[in-house]
């Protein structure tokens, strides 16, 4: 993990904890959807299912994941760069 990703300010965020799946992706998948191209979008998710499922889920619809980081509360924080439409 690159540092001057760290430095990337999030364009919108989404604090997914206590979000199950799927639908915590959905809620990605569709918050991506209404952003613009190179745009990024700070992702709040759960350890545990969350993070096995939604970042291979975020993978396969192309987006591109620069920074994951875990925050003090056990959760991670994922920015996902909009890489395609």
């Amino acid at each position: 993990m690159s540092h001057e990703n760290d430095a990337l300010s999030p364009d919108a965020r989404l604090d997914l904890r206590g979000v199950l799946c799927p639908i915590n992706f959905v809620r990605t998948k569709l918050k991506l959807e209404e952003m613009d191209l190179g745009q990024v979008l700070e992702v709040v998710l759960d350890d545990g299912d969350p993070m096995r499922n939604v970042p291979r889920s975020i993978k396969e619809e192309g987006q591109r994941i620069v920074s994951v980081g875990k925050l003090p509360d056990g959760a991670y924080r994922l920015l996902v760069r909009k890489e395609s439409e």
